[in-house]
């Protein structure tokens, strides 16, 4: 986690088996989060639920990759329910919240255009 946040960047705060921070306020169910925004309205309920059309939410977006937090352990969902996003020439990596979490604060300060898309 990072000490000090660069303007309203959003940041991952701390995280739990049931929970995630961004910039201190807390979330506990699904949720995308952008260096500007955080979007509860991504409807997931949970790793197995995951549908092309979950994925193809991210498509307006134009993301250069995309971090999908799959839980307490690194999940990969059919390759087949993200194509649109490949095809698109958006990167799309699986690793549990934890390393979502990380991976996304080193990314988006480093200005990166990338999302986290956080199952809870």
């Amino acid at each position: 986690m990072h000490l000090a946040n660069p303007g309203e960047t959003k940041l991952f705060t701390a995280h739990g088996n049931d929970y995630v921070m961004v910039n201190g306020e807390r979330y506990s169910r699904s949720i995308a989060v952008m260096a500007k925004e955080v979007r509860s309205d991504w409807s997931v309920e949970d790793f197995d639920a995951l549908s092309a059309e979950h994925f193809d939410y991210f498509l307006p977006l134009k993301p250069d990759v995309l971090l999908l937090g799959t839980g307490t352990k690194q999940r990969f969902p059919s390759p087949r329910l993200y194509r649109s996003l490949t095809d698109a020439g958006v990167g799309v990596e699986c690793m549990d919240t934890a390393a979502a979490c990380r991976t996304y604060n080193i990314l988006v300060v480093e200005d990166r255009k990338v999302v986290a898309a956080i199952l809870l």
